[in-house]
């Protein structure tokens, strides 16, 4: 039997040393992807646990992760130009047609109910009809000045921060669907940068095998592995060329690819039609957009009053307008969002915020870019890093 053949057995441990430091690069890297996002709440007694490192920043990963979206990608004035309030008030006019006879007849009811009762039912119908006529101008100026005014009533940071605060698994979404294949690289990559080590491993340890070399072998194999996978993504962030090899981050090469997803993410997860009219008229600050209702709503009350202003004035009614004003206001204010949810349809495609998203996303200077994911880990690069070295 040759020499070799009989030594094999004895040379198994050293062989088996590249294996090992793959799978322990692997599963490394793998964990420490795992502890980046996940738990989402604190699990363990302080300080002796342990938070996704997302989750555990959630505030400040959502507003870094829309700031990009906010001051980048979306123009609201812009946006919100493109919306045709005759289209819209199409959209809407059986449903605040409905509405405003409804309102009339409760305001009428609880402030003048006795002229609302000996009043001919021919009357009434004109009062319903005079109304009615004015609804298609009220509609369209009040859209019009919330187009103009968007940017003062539509705060899309404060919209999309309160979305990403009450549900923290959307933000782990977007970064591990957009950074799918990021991800993944950095998963595999552990594997390949582990098993090279190894192999460095396996000659060092054949010629000198101290008893600290292997637990020393396995913090080099898991701050390495996440290191090099982490500077593989992101640098460099321009493309060049070296032995006729196109060199460059492996997330800049899909910025398309990227633009598209996170741009199909947002506005169907996060800034939705629905949840930009919602934030206009229930947002935490409604007070400009009730002004302009309240002016609209006026008006109307005005000119559907005016051909009974004799009776109104002669039953000393002038105080009781006032309060129909305030009331028809404030129940116009609590229903309109109601009758808007039949113009979604008309509004997503004239607003085509997914697209717009998209195409800006795309033509972003690579820099920018960078901005959207690298955040994610730059924020606790070196605790990922560190966390890799302590499981190796």
């Amino acid at each position: 039997m040759p020499d070799w053949i009989s030594k094999i057995p004895e040379l198994l441990p050293f062989l088996a040393i590249p294996f090992v430091s793959g799978f322990v690069g692997w599963a490394t890297n793998l964990l420490a992807l795992k502890m980046t996002f996940y738990p989402l709440e604190y699990v363990g007694v302080r300080p002796f646990g342990w938070q996704g490192i997302v989750p555990s920043k959630a505030k400040k990963m959502a507003t870094m992760s829309v700031e990009l979206m906010a001051d980048k990608l979306i123009d609201i004035q812009e946006v919100f130009l493109r919306l045709d309030p005759e289209k819209i008030h199409e959209s809407i006019k059986p449903a605040i047609t409905k509405l405003s006879r409804q309102i009339i007849k409760e305001v009428m009811i609880a402030q003048t109910p006795l002229l609302w009762r000996v009043l001919p039912s021919a009357e009434k119908e004109k009062i319903y009809a005079k109304a009615e006529s004015q609804i298609p101008e009220v509609i369209v100026h009040l859209m019009n000045d919330v187009k103009h005014e968007i940017s003062s009533i539509l705060d899309l940071k404060a919209l999309a921060v309160s979305v990403f605060m009450d549900d923290k698994a959307l933000i782990n979404r977007i970064f591990l669907e957009v950074g799918a294949k990021e991800f993944k690289f950095i998963e595999r990559s552990g594997l390949y940068f582990g098993f090279l080590l190894g192999l460095i491993q396996m000659a060092i340890f054949y010629v000198y095998s101290p008893w600290w070399m292997l637990p020393v072998s396995g913090i080099v194999v898991g701050y390495g592995t996440n290191f090099f996978a982490l500077k593989m993504i992101f640098r460099p962030v321009k493309e060049f060329r070296f032995l006729g090899l196109k060199i460059q981050g492996l997330f800049f090469k899909r910025q398309v690819e990227v633009a598209t997803s996170y741009s199909e993410i947002i506005t169907s997860q996060v800034v939705t039609t629905e949840r930009m009219f919602d934030f206009i008229f229930r947002g935490p600050d409604t007070t400009r957009i009730s002004e302009i209702i309240a002016t609209h709503i006026g008006i109307m009350v005005d000119n559907t009053t005016q051909e009974y202003s004799g009776i109104t004035n002669s039953l000393g009614l002038e105080k009781k307008l006032k309060i129909i004003k305030n009331i028809a206001t404030y129940r116009f204010a609590e229903e309109l969002p109601i009758a808007l949810t039949f113009s979604f349809g008309y509004a997503e495609k004239a607003l085509a915020l997914c697209q717009t998203m998209a195409d800006k996303m795309k033509a972003l200077p690579l820099k920018e870019f960078e901005g959207f994911l690298h955040p994610v880990f730059e924020e606790d690069e070196l605790k990922l890093i560190l966390v890799g070295a302590f499981l190796g």
